[in-house]
């Protein structure tokens, strides 16, 4: 039953740890566009990928050395929160009149400490579970997908919530709605098992910082493999930081502004995340058919799939079936490369390196490739619609997937398969 109880109460700390992103993280660059922030939305969402390169490591060494990590999770939500909650009190009062600067500030400082909770909500729970007397590498993964749950129940409410007659995801009350909930998890964090911190354990700047894992780019294979993690990574936040903005664009056209997909773009886009939660069931079943290089291979067409289908679809039938299946084949673009990559560091790496070397490909994905692909994306978006005399975001679009295509191509040829090196 203690067991039990236990589960429960990891699941109400997942669901709060993602229901706060999803809260915002489809939606801004929707409210950005029509609050005439459209040519400044790859910077909100570079920045997520700008602190992952170092605020996680950071934060990482406090809940290790000298804050227990549940109390540190507390500290990071509460500033998360209050900061998120200052950029919607910000907007509220500026109206229309909403500046990138201050916004911008307000927003980054928010990221800057929600992103490191990604990984210390993680650690809470195998402190718990392993105290508990439950493995968490089998216990772990089915309680996490409560977090995309939460993330999804998050980006419905954020759809179908009207204030004063507008949606939220219309509005900066998204904001709020993250920063309330990035709050109750502060306080309900202090409630989780404490977790131990070891001061006592001497470790030289490299050692802390992960450094040590850089010698993997001495190993051919590893250098391809971390680069291309880095070149895919690119692809991560486009459309996260793009899809409902482009979908609300057809509000503009009388013919389509009433349709699902414009009037309920973040519901339809939750279906990626539906996805994602159904794919990772499939994961160890490809593998042990395919092997790692096929199944990133499958991740990284997936990305074609998941640009070429918004390029050729519109909200009207039968065009809003492509974005529907831009959805569903985001779950494998997604998950089978984050998770194989994972797995593939995890198998071809050392016990003394190994942690350190998952902060490297996560550092090359969601730090650096996220960031280059944002400002790379934004680039392209401003040149084809912001700027352009003729917008077109199917332009767009189609550029995004024709780079997913050279990508995928030259991983094809480059990379190989580590169950046939010695074939």
């Amino acid at each position: 039953m203690k067991n039990n109880q236990l589960k429960v109460r990891l699941v109400l700390m997942l669901i709060l740890q993602y229901a706060a992103w999803g809260a915002y993280l489809t939606s801004l660059g929707r409210y950005l566009g029509m609050a005439g922030l459209g040519p400044q939305i790859k910077w909100f969402f570079a920045m997520q990928g700008i602190v992952s390169i170092f605020m996680p490591t950071l934060m990482g060494i406090v809940a290790d050395r000298y804050i227990p990590a549940q109390k540190t999770l507390s500290l990071c939500h509460g500033l998360a929160g209050l900061f998120m909650l200052g950029a919607g009190f910000y907007c509220m009062n500026a109206g229309a009149g909403v500046q990138f600067g201050p916004l911008f500030a307000l927003y980054s400082i928010s990221v800057a400490f929600y992103m490191p909770t990604i990984a210390i909500s993680n650690s809470v729970a195998y402190n718990a579970l392993g105290k508990a007397g439950m493995d968490p590498v089998t216990t772990f993964p089915p309680l996490r997908v409560f977090g995309t749950i939460g993330f999804i129940a998050s980006m419905l409410l954020t759809n179908f919530v009207k204030i004063g007659g507008v949606a939220m995801q219309d509005n900066y009350n998204q904001l709020f709605s993250s920063g309330i909930l990035s709050l109750v998890l502060c306080a309900y964090a202090l409630t989780m098992p404490a977790c131990d911190i070891n001061r006592g354990e001497s470790k030289s700047l490299a050692e802390a910082f992960g450094l040590k894992a850089f010698s993997l780019f001495k190993q051919g294979q590893f250098a391809i493999f971390f680069i291309f993690s880095m070149l895919l990574g690119a692809s991560l936040q486009i459309t996260n930081g793009y899809a409902n903005t482009f979908l609300g664009s057809f509000a503009a056209d009388p013919a389509l502004a009433n349709t699902f997909a414009v009037k309920n773009s973040n519901a339809l886009i939750a279906i990626s995340q539906a996805s994602e939660t159904l794919c990772i069931l499939l994961i160890p079943i490809c593998m042990k058919k395919f092997g790692i290089k096929k199944v990133m291979l499958m991740a990284m067409f997936a990305w074609v799939f998941r640009f070429g289908f918004f390029g050729a679809g519109n909200p009207s039938m039968p065009g809003v079936l492509l974005f529907i299946l831009s959805c569903i084949v985001y779950g494998v673009a997604f998950d089978f490369f984050n998770i194989s990559g994972s797995l593939y560091v995890n198998e071809n790496t050392t016990p003394d390196i190994r942690s350190s070397a998952q902060g490297v490909f996560m550092l090359m994905t969601n730090g650096l490739g996220a960031t280059v692909g944002t400002l790379c994306a934004g680039a392209v978006v401003d040149a084809t619609v912001y700027n352009a005399a003729n917008p077109s975001w199917p332009k767009a679009w189609y550029i995004f997937a024709g780079y997913a295509f050279v990508v995928g191509l030259l991983f094809m040829i480059l990379f190989k398969d580590p169950q046939k090196k010695t074939a």
